[in-house]
């Protein structure tokens, strides 16, 4: 896989099949279906993009990304949720993965599908 990201960001292609959803009920899912360890590395490849990735998606309208742009985008929406697991939750992220599954989330501001 290569050029599915924009220039700067091909060290989150790995990243791509598991972590972008289409909506946030889909990476709320993501973020209690993966692993503690696939989290974890998911976390540590994207923080130190995080600030770039901002920074460029921030020089367009949403209807105005690309491809690859869009699917950066999907990374750092996922990251919100992965973030909340690891930098909030920590280990205690598994016993609330219970819970979360009760109360469904139904619709949010970033599903601009």
């Amino acid at each position: 896989m290569t050029g599915l990201l924009p220039p700067g960001f091909a060290a989150l292609e790995p990243y791509i099949e598991h972590w972008i959803g289409r909506n946030a009920a889909e990476r709320a899912d993501l973020r209690g279906a993966r692993p503690t360890a696939e989290r974890d590395a998911f976390h540590a490849a994207l923080t130190p993009l995080l600030q770039p990735g901002l920074a460029l998606l921030d020089t367009k309208a949403l209807a105005n990304l690309d491809e690859a742009e869009q699917r950066l985008l999907g990374l750092l929406l996922s990251f919100v949720h992965v973030s909340l697991a690891v930098d909030i939750q920590g280990p205690d992220e598994s016993a609330h993965t219970c819970v979360r599954s009760a109360m469904r989330i139904v619709r949010a501001p970033a599903d601009h599908e």
